[in-house]
């Protein structure tokens, strides 16, 4: 049985592509989590709770929780295309983090109870941190070897 090229580790290239790979992981991991846990809470106050009237708060949190789902391909697919989705979706992500974080305090009634309100405070800061972590991940040099996006040293 033929192996399809990038999709396991990739060859020991010392301790920063074992830390990049596991980093990785935990990124392939914890993603699907937060989007679950973001996307459960936007479809309950979308369609299930009957108290809501502004909807703009759970929308955007149905679109974090879009971006996580969607990043996620890239922590878990090694092919080029599935890293420039992930890139672009992080960055998005980020944008969007301190954009409402920032309006969250600014405009709170604007912005109401939203996962990035106050930087995504009441998911223990996840969605600031996790967006600019999982950029700092695609971007090392093992991870951009590992997806084809820089050529593999000859040595």
């Amino acid at each position: 049985m033929e192996k399809q090229p990038n999709q396991t580790k990739p060859k020991s290239e010392g301790v920063m592509s074992d830390i990049a790979y596991a980093s990785g992981i935990i990124l392939a991991i914890s993603y699907p989590v937060l989007a679950l846990s973001t996307g459960a809470r936007a479809i309950f106050q979308l369609f299930f709770r009957p108290d809501v009237t502004y909807y703009l708060p759970p929308a955007l949190s149905a679109v974090a929780a879009s971006c996580y789902l969607g990043a996620t391909i890239g922590f878990a697919v090694r092919r080029k295309w599935a890293w420039w989705v992930s890139v672009g979706l992080l960055g998005f992500e980020t944008f969007l983090t301190f954009v409402v974080g920032t309006l969250s305090f600014t405009h709170p009634d604007l912005i109401g109870r939203t996962v990035w309100r106050h930087f995504g405070a009441d998911y223990g800061y996840f969605p600031l941190f996790q967006p600019i972590l999982g950029l700092i991940w695609l971007f090392s040099p093992p991870v951009l070897r590992a997806y084809g996006i820089v050529k593999k040293e000859e040595g």
